[in-house]
């Protein structure tokens, strides 16, 4: 989809995981687009390069290092945001993590990041912006993955966490479905991304059990999902509120 010149032009986006993959994906294209971007990251360097990015485009943009498993780092960088830009239009929560293991190899560090990252981010995304979408009519999109529709071996704490994120984007909607504000979530399947091409499964797996969720299509690129953000994040969308889009090349349509 082709860059559309000022669709985003005097608007404020707020995105996490800015620094790498789709997060830095969708803060390119939307800066392109015109809006004032502020990124989050724990990778400070990876924010460098986005910011390079966008500068050497004529974008806007501005970043905080920010665990956004912690609740106190998510308020305060949406508080610096908005102190930057003075308000917030779009906010995209698409950092995340994924493991593969074995059930009985899951640490309690590695459950407790897995939901701190995946569905704590999402949350205290939502908690800390929605005030400010209110007041600007704004939208909230949380970033799911057809492993929250889908079981999948060997994946199990990542699945878990992301259909958390579904039902999560889901209470939201109906929460505020009188409120003037617009909360959905992208349902991206693989996409090619530093995080998938370091994905690491277990020596001894049984491939049969995966066949279920290996897709026909091949793996998506981070501009593709970066495309629809851009949409659902426009007026265009404006109908457009509880939904959970899939960008899996057909994989959870069976």
């Amino acid at each position: 989809m082709a860059v559309v010149p000022d669709r985003y032009a005097g608007k404020v986006v707020y995105i996490t995981g800015a620094a790498s993959g789709m997060g830095r994906a969708t803060a390119i294209r939307l800066a392109a687009e015109g809006a004032q971007v502020f990124g989050v990251d724990v990778n400070a360097d990876g924010l460098a390069d986005t910011a390079a990015a966008i500068d050497s485009a004529g974008g806007t943009f501005a970043s905080r290092v920010t665990d956004v498993s912690r609740r106190d780092d998510v308020h305060a960088a949406i508080d610096e945001t908005v102190a930057t830009y003075g308000r917030l239009d779009v906010a995209g929560a698409i950092a995340g993590i994924a493991r593969s293991e074995h059930v009985g190899s899951v640490t309690q560090d590695q459950w407790d990041l897995m939901m701190g990252v995946n569905v704590g981010g999402c949350f205290w995304t939502a908690q800390a912006a929605i005030p400010h979408l209110l007041q600007s009519e704004g939208n909230l999109i949380l970033f799911a993955s057809n492993a929250g529709f889908m079981g999948q071996a060997y994946t199990v704490p990542y699945c878990a966490s992301k259909g958390a994120v579904v039902n999560l984007t889901r209470a939201l909607a109906m929460e505020f479905i009188k409120q003037p504000i617009r909360i959905n979530a992208i349902a991206p399947g693989g996409v090619e991304t530093p995080m998938t091409s370091n994905f690491d499964m277990p020596d001894d797996l049984d491939f049969s059990l995966m066949a279920n969720y290996v897709g026909m299509r091949g793996m998506a690129r981070a501009d593709d999902l970066a495309n629809v953000f851009a949409f659902l994040g426009s007026d265009e969308a404006s109908n457009v509120h509880g939904a959970i889009w899939s960008v899996d090349g057909g994989l959870t349509a069976a």
